[in-house]
């Protein structure tokens, strides 16, 4: 069976730089993957007050290249959902959640964020002056973000983050069959520090145990585990492109 292309999209304050690890792992599993950055981040210039939830829609579809799966890292979920639902009738053949935000019908992120029982990241998320971007507190959030990964891995990291405009996190995103009905798949990881488990599990709660895969990561196994998280992301492809 053929697959579609693949395509990576990054969460809250990283850039296409985070996927490098596990590009050439979903290269020899035969998987057409490319990674991209979002408006306003990695090498993307588009000034913050113009970054919308809209336009990281408009990114995406713009990238397509063919009929495409969509992954989304933690707040990438909304990204991905959000083209989702703005794209034409079969570009999008899927949609995989990667310790990521699954969107509830009219909510935005932050009130999903609000709304979840744990909150570690509280007090380590620092508003811009200007109000319209967030970053992560260096010191306290690098370990929860990149709690597995090797010293020299987590400080670089950490040092490439970026700015998170607001906007696209404050908007509700309204949902329909034209991504509801797409086949989808999460993949939840299991030591993650910074989206809970307990949390990413009550996101799917519904879903069929087959369309749920487990992680011994945390929150940036692209990083700490690329190969490992390359053989998941390939049963997921493998699913989401199942024939009906």
């Amino acid at each position: 069976m053929s697959l579609p292309r693949l395509m990576l999209v990054h969460g809250s304050g990283y850039a296409a730089w985070c996927w490098a690890p596990v590009l050439p792992f979903l290269d020899n599993l035969g998987l057409n993957a490319k990674a991209i950055d979002l408006p306003g981040h990695g090498t993307d210039t588009t000034p913050l007050s113009q970054v919308t939830l809209d336009s990281y829609a408009a990114a995406i579809l713009n990238a397509l290249d063919g009929p495409t799966v969509l992954l989304g890292h933690s707040a990438g979920g909304f990204a991905i959902t959000a083209a989702a639902e703005q794209a034409p009738v079969g570009r999008v053949r899927g949609l995989i959640y990667l310790c990521a935000y699954v969107p509830a019908p009219g909510r935005s992120l932050v009130e999903m964020r609000r709304a979840a029982a744990e909150q570690p990241l509280r007090g380590l998320l620092r508003k811009a002056p200007d109000g319209l971007s967030y970053s992560f507190h260096p010191e306290h959030a690098g370990p929860l973000l990149f709690s597995d990964c090797d010293g020299p891995v987590a400080r670089e990291a950490m040092a490439r983050m970026g700015p998170e405009p607001i906007a696209p996190q404050a908007t509700p995103l309204s949902l329909s069959r034209r991504s509801q009905s797409l086949p989808r798949h999460a993949i939840l990881t299991r030591r993650d520090r910074t989206l809970p488990p307990d949390t990413q599990r009550a996101m799917v709660a519904d879903w069929p145990e087959d369309r749920i895969s487990w992680l011994e990561t945390g929150h940036s196994p692209f990083l700490s585990a690329p190969e490992g998280l390359a053989t998941v992301l390939a049963r997921a492809m493998h699913a989401v492109s199942r024939p009906a």
